[in-house]
């Protein structure tokens, strides 16, 4: 059911504007439906799968390593599993085939150890108590600047390759990760911190892409649009959803396969789960499995193709300027449907014990969403540069790190990565494609980016909540008694949101 409501407000959008607005051919909107309905079943199969299995995995390879206490290990063993869940993240192959000028593997190797190398990062400082806030001002100020020498056709990609790397696949598994490393500090602090894994993990292919881009030429890069099926009959929908799954069988083989191997390496080393736990994690991965198969089959046959219809018949309009608002209204509602913000949602009601809120998160996080597509939205029709925006945003994003309670910290950078999933990468970039495509644009500068600008706004949402938080609750202790000092840690939030 939580499937169903995420999934139809973007489905209705979608046919609302092919009746009043951009006329779509039959066929192509039974494929979306179709796409709708698998994207459904596979989020609710893939949300169950993750939660039974690599979350469970996750946070006992996290538990076995704090309970070592061996800081070159758990160092060691983290660059390890970075690299490998990365490279079964299946958003990332989308990012390579994007940039023809450099070969698949060597993108992908590349992002693959800037996150391993980041994630190896992210668990030092877990373990060692060190700031985030100001971990990531020091980052974020490099990216900044290294931004400044890079070619501008490279620029949007790179920190694009920030937010696909943090996808269905990894983010359960990092967040996991998280919540058991954390359980090595028992001071107060040491739930706020489980979050902070995923914001230092993006950072890693951003800052690795961009030291790429200084050695490679990307003149002659282009994206190749999504597929248009030819489609008449029912019959016709059926045969290319039966002829496409057996490709995401495939791909999602290759992705999932490298997680159960080190799954199933951690029990026999450490024996950690009873024979009715193993069974449960088995038939978890099953889940997952299915799910994921279903919901990218959905989104690249159903989806995408739709999204670049819509992008070039809307700008082919006399009122492109319907574009913004169209595309804050897609972005609002598009959010609710990535699978690994359900999951994020869930762990920080968890570990907050539920005073920050599914639907607070929810709400934050759409309305992050939705002003970064019309921001993106804007580039395309006015060519704006990405660093007028991203540069000003990362900056308020770090100021507020410096304000808010430290728990909001993590969890909006967490919300960054998280947001720009694969609903991202498949629909709304081919949107912002096909309007690029219609006004004759520069798609590698224009209409890439908007990755980057979604894993920007929920950092500044979220952190604009936790003064919204802050602010209440300094208020609610003057009321009650004088008191010198806010807590900021998430076992003393007290009842704001149920307010």
């Amino acid at each position: 059911m939580e499937s169903f409501y995420a999934v139809l407000p973007i489905t209705m959008i979608v046919l609302l504007l092919s009746i009043f607005l951009v006329p779509i051919e039959v066929g192509t909107m039974a494929m979306f439906i179709v796409g709708a309905a698998m994207l459904i079943f596979g989020m609710g199969m893939f949300q169950l799968g993750a939660d039974t299995a690599m979350s469970t995995i996750g946070e006992g390879i996290g538990v076995h390593l704090a309970k070592a206490k061996k800081i070159p290990l758990i160092a060691i063993v983290a660059l390890i599993m970075g690299v490998l869940i990365t490279i079964a993240e299946p958003d990332l192959q989308v990012l390579s085939n994007q940039v023809p000028a450099i070969p698949n593997a060597t993108i992908i190797w590349t992002v693959a150890i800037g996150v391993g190398i980041f994630l190896s990062v992210a668990v030092l400082r877990i373990a060692f108590n060190f700031n985030l806030s100001k971990m990531l001002i020091i980052l974020y100020s490099a990216l900044l600047v290294l931004s400044f020498f890079i070619p501008k056709e490279f620029l949007a990609v790179a920190f694009d390759s920030g937010g696909v790397t943090t996808g269905p696949i990894t983010v359960p598994f990092i967040m996991a990760l998280g919540v058991g490393i954390s359980s090595m500090r028992l001071d107060k602090y040491a739930s706020s911190d489980s979050f902070g894994l995923v914001s230092l993990s993006s950072v890693g292919p951003i800052l690795a892409v961009l030291i790429l881009g200084c050695f490679y030429n990307t003149q002659e890069a282009a994206y190749s649009s999504a597929a248009l099926f030819s489609v008449v009959t029912m019959r016709d929908v059926f045969m290319t959803f039966t002829k496409e799954i057996p490709h995401f069988l495939t791909e999602v083989s290759i992705s999932i396969l490298p997680i159960v191997l080190m799954s199933l390496g951690f029990q026999l080393l450490t024996h950690r789960y009873n024979k009715r736990q193993k069974i449960k994690i088995t038939i978890g991965f099953g889940y997952t499995y299915i799910g994921l198969v279903l919901f990218l089959c959905g989104v690249n046959v159903g989806f995408a193709p739709v999204g670049t219809i819509l992008g070039n018949s809307l700008a082919a309009t006399s009122q492109k300027w319907l574009l913004i608002p169209i595309g804050m209204l897609i972005g609002y509602f598009i959010v609710k449907a990535e699978p690994a913000i359900q999951i994020l949602n869930h762990q920080v009601q968890t570990i907050t014990n539920g005073k920050i809120s599914e639907y607070a998160m929810n709400s934050c996080l759409s309305i992050g969403v939705a002003v970064s597509v019309g921001l993106a939205m804007f580039r395309v029709l006015t060519g704006m540069p990405i660093q007028y925006i991203i540069i000003p945003g990362y900056i308020l994003a770090l100021v507020l790190s410096r304000l808010v309670p430290p728990i909001f910290v993590g969890i909006a950078f967490d919300s960054g990565g998280v947001a720009s999933g694969p609903m991202t990468s498949t629909f709304l970039l081919p949107l912002c494609i096909g309007v690029c495509e219609s006004l004759g644009g520069n798609i590698m500068t224009d209409a890439f980016g908007v990755v980057a600008l979604v894993a920007l706004t929920p950092l500044i949402a979220i952190q604009l909540m936790g003064l919204l938080y802050k602010f209440k609750l300094k208020k609610s202790k003057k009321n009650v008694s004088s008191v010198s000092e806010i807590p900021v840690d998430s076992d003393e939030i007290i009842e704001i949101w149920e307010d």
